[in-house]
């Protein structure tokens, strides 16, 4: 699960997953906007610094934080094709900016830096049970005292098998990913059925909380996707 395989797909063509977000599938523009206004009240606060994990293009986040702008931005992705994108989406962001090439596990647990936010959209899910709770435990080492763990993901149902949710949202892509070429809808299912390994809410509430960050808030919810808030305090 360390490996580039999981991302494969959209790393060989990123413009798959630009078409999904475009028709707005994953719901992309409520959470994002729901997104925007958590980084507005964190710049409220004051200065902070922000590390996107799997940042991909990052045609979301970034007007995000053109409204919001952090004083440090970091963003880590796999995909060299996404990184090139995501230079010219985040053109003109004020303050230190960079992004770099590499695995978002491996990448926080070498990390040395203390954030005031960390960001991961759609990629926690990527990897194994034992791979969160390591990823969890790098992100609260890495997080400043007041600092925020914001998560948007799919999740599933309390006591939901992974085989049941993979079976509804193969569905659901199946059903509503109506404006997806066929072969590339196939395609982005098989990436789903082999490479997605979701939680359940209070699996990820446990790991969060293992490692030191107890409070957790459920900021929205589309269908499967959900934005969480993770912190030491409420």
């Amino acid at each position: 699960m360390l490996s580039a395989e999981p991302v494969a797909i959209f790393t060989r063509s990123w413009s798959l997953y630009d078409l999904i977000t475009e028709h707005n599938y994953m719901f992309h523009r409520e959470i994002y906007a729901g997104v925007g206004e958590l980084l507005r009240s964190r710049a409220d606060r004051g200065e902070y610094r922000l590390l996107d994990l799997g940042c991909g293009n990052a045609r979301y986040l970034a007007p995000c934080l053109k409204r919001s702008p952090p004083l440090i931005y970091e963003g880590v992705d796999l995909s060299e094709a996404a990184l090139k994108e995501a230079r010219e989406y985040l053109a003109g962001l004020p303050g230190e900016t960079s992004l770099t090439e590499g695995e978002l596990l491996q990448t926080i647990e070498s990390m040395n830096q203390t954030w005031d936010v960390i960001f991961s959209g759609f990629a926690i899910h990527h990897l194994s049970l034992d791979e969160k709770a390591r990823f969890f435990r790098a992100a609260g080492r890495c997080l400043s005292k007041e600092g925020w763990l914001i998560l948007v993901d799919v999740v599933r149902e309390e006591n939901e098998a992974r085989e049941d949710f993979l079976d509804g949202y193969l569905n659901f892509m199946r059903e509503k990913w109506t404006s997806v070429p066929p072969e590339q809808l196939e395609e982005a299912c098989a990436h789903v059925r082999d490479h997605d390994y979701p939680e359940c809410l209070s699996t990820l509430r446990r790991m969060a909380g293992e490692a030191g960050l107890r409070s957790t808030r459920l900021i929205s919810r589309h269908a499967q996707h959900h934005t969480l808030l993770f912190s030491r305090n409420d």
